[in-house]
């Protein structure tokens, strides 16, 4: 049995779930999100949690199951908290600021690169443009635009000048040897 896919996913009061079928539609404080669940997968709603069941033990359906319950996991706790995610810019001369809902970055090229956040998406930037938080209630939305981002100036191993998260560890490399 997966041990992920039989946890009952808590429901705070604040977040509505209304299952159709194969749809769910999950309304909270911050949104709304929709999600369309593999017709071998059933989600049931029961006394302030929800239930994913699967039909057997076949492979395909024990990977459905851990998956279903993890995405409408996320799905709830988007619309109740939401997602955020942290980049720091090291370097000199890199820096970023908003314009508008745009962040608009320095990176040491010779232009200034825009950034416009899609739907659901905004960006806070702080600690005097070094620090740009990515934050929404799609934790998959979230992840591929701060992931976009970082690839826009990926941390370099000498330096290590670039854009990073702000967990991310750099290995660093010794430059050349000097001479003696």
């Amino acid at each position: 049995m997966s041990r992920i896919g039989k946890k009952p996913i808590p429901v705070p009061d604040k977040v509505d779930v209304k299952i159709d079928g194969h749809n769910i539609v999950v309304k909270g404080p911050k949104g709304e999100l929709r999600h369309t669940v593999h017709p071998a997968i059933t989600v049931k709603q029961e006394d302030g949690t929800l239930l994913v069941e699967r039909p057997s033990d076949q492979r395909e359906h024990r990977a459905l199951h851990g998956l279903t319950r993890a995405l409408v996991a996320n799905m709830v706790t988007g619309v109740s908290e939401g997602f955020q995610k942290t980049l720091k810019i090291e370097g000199v001369g890199y820096t970023s600021e908003m314009r508008g809902s745009d962040l608009v970055m320095k990176l040491g090229y010779s232009h200034e690169i825009v950034v416009r956040p899609p739907d659901g998406i905004t960006f806070v930037v702080e600690d005097r443009g070094m620090t740009v938080h990515v934050q929404g209630i799609d934790k998959q939305v979230v992840g591929q635009v701060a992931s976009n981002i970082r690839e826009l100036r990926p941390p370099e191993p000498y330096l290590g000048k670039g854009v990073r998260y702000s967990d991310e560890r750099i290995r660093r490399k010794a430059g050349k040897a000097g001479k003696a």
